[in-house]
């Protein structure tokens, strides 16, 4: 549901065309499966058939930010890149650029004339090889370096970052802190089910409802580290992991010392997006379900959301963790989110080139 007051707000930064696409596809979620749990769990399960495995060329990339540090991310590029808009994919906690989500999105994106780049943030998609540290929701340099490198190495005209979860709590933390210093090149952020309020979510995962996703998080952070100190045995001590039984515990051992942080509730603070989402002056859409089972509501109440007229909020009352399937298919499949966010960025783009011909023409 789109709030009133946002809709009237945001109608004059956006247009009526965005605001009215807004109303017009609302999310209406699959008959059989309305809670938040079972969207989430059925995002997962739902059998997909993606041709971009197939029938799109796909460059592996290795980004590298700094000395033993590469990201490795893999590229689908249209016949001119340069003309063509671009999508910075950036998965969630524990996925990788093979996640479904990621593929669904990608390839939605090529068949509308984007070019897509999916991320791998540091260690995931088997690549712990590729640099000695771990990765932590607010490492937002990785992205501000990639992005970089796309504007001066492949100058490239249009890029929006596109975040899931984790991966949209980073993408939304770079948008307010480089608020005042944001390439022009950049167009435009969207994030789904992000974890805006770290402290909260790990609050929240913690209920016995949640115990499944808890734990598949778990077991694929320790398996993750055991790996890492296979690689790195001076770096990391894995003596203590039978101690970990949660995810702050984990963030309080690893990542927090990792990062740089004093403890997890240190990390938790200064790696939210929340705070900062005020800074945001690009266009932005954040995507998140009222029924979310472990990443709770009430931050996306907060007023660096709400009151700022570049982010548009769209809520709906069901639709689980980075879930929205939809009980009809949507020009391509059931995928809700996913259309929207193509849908977004193409009349955001769309926009942005009407008004850079009207300055042309002047």
């Amino acid at each position: 549901m789109l709030n009133q007051s946002l809709r009237h707000k945001n109608s004059r930064l956006f247009s009526k065309r965005i605001v009215r696409w807004l109303e017009e596809k609302p999310f209406s979620p699959h008959p059989l499966f309305r809670n938040g749990h079972a969207q989430t769990i059925l995002a997962f399960a739902w059998p997909r058939y993606l041709t971009m495995l197939i029938s799109v060329p796909n460059e592996e990339r290795l980004f590298e930010l700094e000395p033993n540090v590469r990201l490795l991310a893999h590229c689908h590029w249209q016949t001119d890149r340069v003309t063509h808009p671009t999508l910075l994919l950036v998965h969630g906690l524990e996925g990788s650029s093979s996640s479904k989500y990621m593929f669904g999105t990608a390839e939605k994106a090529f068949r509308s004339g984007f070019n897509v780049v999916r991320l791998n943030l540091r260690n995931c998609g088997g690549t712990e090889h590729l640099t000695p540290t771990l990765y932590h929701s607010g490492m937002t340099g990785d992205l501000r370096a990639i992005v970089r490198e796309l504007i001066e190495g492949d100058h490239l005209r249009s890029i929006f970052l596109i975040g899931f979860s984790m991966g949209g709590n980073m993408i939304l933390k770079f948008a307010g802190e480089d608020a005042n210093t944001m390439p022009e090149e950049v167009s435009g952020f969207c994030a789904v089910s992000p974890s805006i309020d770290l402290s909260s979510c790990a609050e929240a995962v913690r209920y016995r409802s949640n115990w499944v996703y808890e734990q598949y998080f778990l077991r694929s952070l320790c398996r993750r580290l055991r790996i890492k100190h296979e690689l790195y045995p001076e770096l990391y001590d894995t003596s203590d992991l039978h101690l970990v039984r949660t995810i702050k515990d984990f963030d309080e051992r690893y990542t927090a010392h990792d990062g740089g942080f004093k403890d997890a509730d240190d990390y938790y603070r200064r790696a939210s997006a929340l705070p900062i989402i005020e800074h945001i002056h690009r266009p932005t859409l954040i995507i998140h379900a009222q029924d979310d089972p472990f990443i709770p509501f009430a931050p996306f109440n907060h007023s660096s959301v709400v009151d700022n007229p570049y982010v548009l909020l769209l809520a709906p009352e069901h639709g689980g963790h980075v879930g929205f399937v939809a009980d009809h298919i949507d020009e391509q499949d059931r995928f809700w989110a996913e259309s929207r966010i193509v849908e977004f960025c193409q009349l955001i783009h769309q926009r942005s080139a009407f008004h850079s011909k009207a300055i042309g023409d002047a």
